[in-house]
């Protein structure tokens, strides 16, 4: 996104660069091999300028690309895939994103958009990304209590008592403080909403599994005031939007 004020203008080959579609030279050389239209117009000079607002829209390759300062974008991460870089077992969830957002170049640091927090391999719904380091520190942050919203399906019917016990507190193996729902209620016979502001190891398992359940599948649909939009099926992703990264950062 585009910071406020009037936009830098770049030349096209540190544009191109910035976006994550290679190397300063690999840049310059596409543009040259005539591979690079700026709002619909073929550009052979990879010095010429142009302002880095993000109503900059180009292809490349005849992919289309729109600038972005810094992403942000949301996934509906699949079930059997993992949230790494180096997965162990499963398809990684970046494998599910095109090339220059995992090549965006971050200075001293990893390459590409991260997730913040993550998913379990068989955990499926809203996962976030971007390459905006204070923005995922500020969202993982444990002071600032973002809430996270999981559909929960259970193995045996969920009664009054576990939804009391969960919105009360249990205590996890690892930690004797007792951790709390910030909302719970049951969906279904087998089934509850559960709202956390934590992120421990496997803590909606956890929680589950100390009021004598079992977790059988594990969605998580919102994240602070986002919502998972019901058209981005498994897989998708899609850029985030200026006026719902502003209203993750004023719920964080």
């Amino acid at each position: 996104m585009a910071a406020a004020g009037r936009a830098a203008r770049l030349q096209l080959q540190d544009i191109l660069y910035s976006q994550g579609f290679g190397t300063r030279r690999v840049c310059a050389g596409l543009v040259q091999q005539g591979h690079v239209r700026v709002n619909g117009a073929q550009v052979t000079d990879a010095a010429a300028e142009f302002e880095a607002s993000d109503d900059l829209a180009f292809t490349v390759q005849g992919q289309p690309w729109t600038y972005h300062a810094k992403a942000y974008l949301m996934l509906h991460k699949p079930a059997g895939t993992e949230c790494s870089q180096k997965p162990s077992t499963y398809p990684s969830v970046y494998t599910l994103l095109p090339a220059p957002l995992r090549q965006r170049p971050q200075k001293g640091g990893t390459a590409g958009v991260q997730a913040i927090g993550r998913l379990d391999q068989d955990t499926t719904g809203l996962l976030l990304m971007t390459d905006d380091g204070p923005f995922i520190h500020r969202m993982n942050s444990p002071r600032h209590l973002v809430p996270k919203v999981y559909e929960v399906g259970t193995r045996h019917p969920v009664d009054a008592r576990q939804v009391e016990r969960l919105l009360a507190g249990v205590v996890l193996d690892d930690d004797p403080q007792p951790v709390r729902a910030a909302a719970c209620e049951a969906t279904g016979e087998c089934s509850l909403r559960l709202t956390l502001t934590e992120g421990k190891y496997h803590q909606v398992k956890r929680m589950v599994a100390a009021v004598s359940n079992r977790v059988e599948t594990l969605h998580r649909s919102r994240i602070g005031a986002l919502a998972l939009p019901a058209e981005l099926a498994p897989g998708q992703w899609r850029w985030l939007t200026a006026d719902e990264v502003r209203a993750l950062r004023e719920g964080a």
